[in-house]
């Protein structure tokens, strides 16, 4: 699906005078850039330097659109982020709103559509905390809140008079004047020790504290002082209390209730029983005024992501089963408001787990994104149940980060989309034309003086009778008479999906840039194929996912003539540096590999990851009864097997799968004299996330296929 220049608009912009100004000042239609130039092989700058489109926020009477762009650099102080502005009508030019040395993050709009809300640590600020940019009447952002502690995530009162959001506190404060006592006593000890007793006590790249996070609420109209909601609760007194976990924090996905008098979010009161038991979230109600929250879903069950229909008549949220099954799609659930009743569960026969959802402003449709065989499409659903069905066709890229303001006069769908071939843009979805049309174009030029084309797609039958899927991302200039090495590229999860979209990480043009074919299976497991598939790794976590990469392999070798069967490499990180070890220990058809994160021991890993009790799921018990998996599908007990050059890199704040796996399969090749390199990366965690070190680990990667593939 192809970017296309902005259709002509009768639709007016409302009269405000910042607002207009923007608009007059970028008028004219816009006209994606064509590269008349050569075509060139992508470069590490390429992909590093392409502008970082973020998630579209709607006005909520749909005229504007904000959204942030981060203008990437090599060294992190000469990065730049910041929020711009476009018409949702995309009748004009996106134009920068903010030019501060800080990012901004949470924009929100005013009800009215005249205010911007975000957070920002400016001059003065010792951590980030909430502004208010007046957009109708103009002038600078104005700072709101003055906490010693972190601010994040505010969202308007449905009055437009309150501002929401969420802070990270010491457990026992009951004011800002308690947290800041707190920190001051933890600054001035002697000593420097952590000291825990329960799991868990790391998550991702950081070890844990004693905070927690917590809801304020303030006024501003007129202005007042940040009350918290949770503070003295008895929920927020359970040992196990958290917000919903994520790798960067966590996040109490906090919304108003319709009337303005009370706040929902998610949380658990099970964080401490993560060791042995599985964790589940719950929706919860707090009044304004504070008191005691009240529970409003019960089971075992998670839910999470609420959001409110437009008319205020019912709560929607994602409902994931919490199982024995490793792996469980996320639901589209309603709960009647505000007599609540029994939720029902829209997307029950959907064999889809359902991502980023929004609804009409006339409150009859739920519009939601899904993963499906490497894309990731809109689907849409009735508000009140029915059948699942698309929205359009999707050849091509993935939709993310879906909105629709509410109080539009029509439906209007906003997301970034991308491609392996387009850096995510932010684009307004037409349903009835069945297309999208840009609304901005950052990376356009850039992107179109590269010599890549659209990966390559095609389905297999495995010998377990399988439909497997696969994409091939193809070399620069080429030649289909010629031959060319093969880059067998396994994904991390195992429950994600190769798609096709643009990647820092292991961009695979990047990869096939020298004169690779790279090959992308989707293998049992993956997300985008139905819940059974992606739960059928469980107990076998490395045997059939393994067959399936190297069928695909001789697939792919069979179907195009210009892959060498001869010379092929296998690469993966996390997951798929598990799988690249256990191709180690069971194949010798590679020519050489290369793991990143990946572990080389089923015992020590499940002792020393920030997460265990998901792999004893699906190892089929705790390590010590020495279960089949334990025994049979461990690549270290195999290391007698090993013969394949390999290269090791990871990062040494990686608390996901330890620096010590690495360490482990480093010594096995040392101790085995079989060719191998260890890169390790001080300041990185579970990716590499750095300019230089993505540049450095980039040419290291090419350096050892060069050596191994050359000939």
């Amino acid at each position: 699906m192809r970017q296309t220049d902005f259709m002509s608009s009768s639709r007016k912009v409302p009269f405000h005078p910042v607002l207009v100004g923007l608009f007059l000042a970028c008028s004219g239609m816009l006209v994606f850039p064509q590269s008349l130039s050569p075509k060139h092989r992508i470069t590490h700058e390429d992909i590093w330097l392409m502008k970082r489109v973020g998630a579209p926020v709607p006005s909520p009477d749909g005229k504007w659109v904000v959204f942030s762009v981060t203008e990437p650099a090599y060294e992190e102080k000469d990065q730049a982020s910041d929020l711009w502005i476009v018409p949702g009508d995309g009748r004009a030019k996106p134009r920068r709103l903010t030019h501060s040395q800080g990012a901004e993050s949470g924009a929100a709009w005013s009800p009215d559509s005249r205010k911007l809300a975000f957070t920002a640590k400016r001059e003065g600020d010792e951590v980030n905390q909430a502004y208010v940019m007046d957009l109708a009447s103009g002038g600078e952002a104005m700072r709101v809140t003055s906490l010693s502690t972190t601010v994040a995530s505010p969202g308007w009162s449905p009055d437009g008079k309150m501002l929401l959001f969420a802070s990270t506190v010491f457990p026992e404060a009951m004011d800002d004047e308690a947290n800041r006592k707190g920190a001051a006593e933890r600054k001035a000890r002697k000593y420097k020790a952590r000291v825990y007793e329960g799991f868990p006590i790391r998550r991702w790249d950081k070890w844990l504290d004693d905070t927690q996070i917590h809801l304020f609420v303030q006024s501003l109209d007129p202005p007042g002082k940040a009350k918290d909601l949770l503070a003295g609760t008895k929920l927020v007194a359970e040992p196990g209390f958290a917000g919903k976990s994520a790798d960067t924090g966590q996040d109490l996905e906090a919304i108003w209730a319709p009337d303005g008098q009370s706040i929902i979010f998610t949380a658990t009161k099970v964080k401490n029983t993560a060791a042995y038991a599985r964790g589940n979230t719950h929706l919860y109600q707090v009044s304004i005024q504070g008191g005691e929250p009240k529970q409003l879903t019960t089971g075992s069950d998670s839910h999470a992501r609420p959001a409110f229909l437009p008319d205020g008549k019912a709560l929607y949220f994602a409902i994931t089963r919490e199982g024995e099954k490793v792996y469980n799609l996320d639901r589209l659930a309603r709960l009647p408001w505000p007599q609540l009743g029994q939720p029902s569960v829209l997307s029950a026969a959907f064999d889809r787990s359902v991502g980023n959802f929004a609804f009409s402003p006339d409150s009859r449709t739920a519009y939601l994104l899904a993963e499906e065989a490497g894309y990731e499409k809109l689907f849409f659903v009735p508000a009140q149940g029915g059948e699942v069905r698309p929205a359009l066709e999707t050849e091509r890229g993935a939709y993310t980060n879906l909105a629709i303001p509410g109080k539009a006069s029509s439906t209007l769908l906003l997301a970034n989309w991308e491609s392996a071939v387009n850096p995510a843009e932010l684009v307004r979805i037409d349903p009835s034309q069945k297309k999208h049309l840009g609304l901005t174009s950052f990376n356009s030029e850039r992107a179109a003086a590269i010599d890549w084309e659209p990966v390559e797609q095609f389905w297999f039958t495995s010998q377990d009778g399988r439909k497997i899927h696969s994409m091939l991302a193809l070399p620069p200039e080429l030649d289909r008479n010629r031959k060319y090495p093969l880059l067998v590229l396994i994904h991390g999860g195992p429950h994600s999906m190769w798609r096709d979209q643009f990647f820092l990480r292991w961009n695979y043009h990047l990869l096939a840039r020298p004169g690779y074919v790279v090959l992308l299976t989707n293998y049992t497991g993956s997300t985008g194929f139905g819940e059974k598939f992606a739960q059928d790794i469980q107990l076998d976590p490395f045997g059939r996912c393994s067959r399936e990469i190297n069928e695909a392999a001789d697939e792919a070798i069979q179907r195009y003539p210009f892959i060498d069967g001869n010379r092929q490499a296998a690469a993966g990180a996390s997951y798929g540096g598990h799988l690249t070890n256990w191709l180690q220990a069971t194949t010798s058809r590679y020519r050489c590999l290369v793991s990143h994160a990946g572990l080389i021991n089923l015992e020590s890993q499940w002792g020393t990851s920030d997460t265990i009790y998901l792999r004893e799921l699906n190892n089929g018990g705790p390590v010590w009864e020495q279960g089949k998996v334990w025994r049979e599908q461990n690549p270290i007990r195999y290391a007698k097997n090993f013969r394949t050059p390999m290269l090791l890199t990871v990062g040494e704040n990686d608390f996901r799968v330890p620096l010590n796996q690495t360490l482990e399969n480093w010594s096995v090749l040392q101790r085995l004299r079989i060719p191998s390199r260890l890169i390790v990366f001080p300041e990185e965690n579970h990716w590499i996330q750095k300019g230089e070190n993505s540049r450095f680990f980039y040419q290291e990667l090419h350096a050892w296929l060069k050596k191994y593939l050359s000939q």
